[in-house]
């Protein structure tokens, strides 16, 4: 990957996400569920250059102070059958972005951990889903939310499939749903800050650049 220029965001005023006025969000409370912590901010995350080439690690923490440090990242999209996206509400003890809607999952990588061992590992931690995982494609991006930190990352996005029903971890879901694309372009027209930044900056794109992938999804 060439180097280009980061994509750089801010958050809005919002300290938290408006809620979805839709039937089909699922509270934790309503689904099947477990509490495990699965992540810390003393684990070592992976930085890199801006052409994804390790220089050292650093606890998470300090890579998300101030402006953050570039460091790897993965997002991933999983589908049903049906053709629509799994969304989860961010849990509201997060420090970056609490109860923002985001896509299905994302995290980091660890020290010593290949990217694919990664998204597989945090997909079961997560929603306790197993599934096949195809890589698409991966960028730099810059987001401050408020004065309490930034994500700076380069971030590998994946896409899968699964129809099978997700147990989700309480301590980072607070609500989760399907949603059609369709609806979701529309939503994140009408009421993008109830989104993250990443969220939206990966949907704008795989739908315009890599429409094949969502496309033959269903051939996972």
């Amino acid at each position: 990957m060439s180097a280009t220029a980061p994509t750089r965001l801010t958050a809005g005023n919002s300290v938290h996400s408006p809620p979805i006025p839709t039937h089909t969000v699922l509270p934790v409370a309503q689904s099947l569920t477990k509490s495990e912590v699965v992540s810390s901010e003393r684990e070592k995350l992976i930085l890199v250059d801006r052409d994804d080439q390790e220089i050292g690690h650093l606890d998470k923490s300090a890579c998300h102070d101030g402006n953050g440090l570039l460091h790897r990242a993965f997002s991933l999209f999983i589908f049903n059958s049906k053709g629509e996206l799994l969304l989860q509400q961010r849990a509201a003890g997060k420090r970056l972005w609490p109860s923002f809607w985001s896509n299905s999952c994302c995290s980091h990588p660890r020290a010593g951990e290949d990217m694919d061992e990664a998204v597989g590992r945090r997909l079961h931690q997560e929603l306790s889903l197993r599934a096949r995982l195809r890589y698409v494609y991966k960028f730099e991006y810059v987001a401050a939310y408020r004065d309490l930190g930034s994500e700076h990352e380069l971030c590998s996005v994946y896409v899968g499939r699964s129809d099978d029903q997700p147990v989700v971890n309480v301590t980072e879901i607070g609500a989760w749903r399907w949603v059609a694309p369709e609806d979701l372009t529309r939503e994140l027209a009408d009421h993008e800050e109830r989104f993250t930044p990443w969220l939206k900056l990966e949907w704008e794109r795989l739908r315009q650049e890599f429409g094949e992938d969502l496309a033959g999804i269903n051939r996972f």
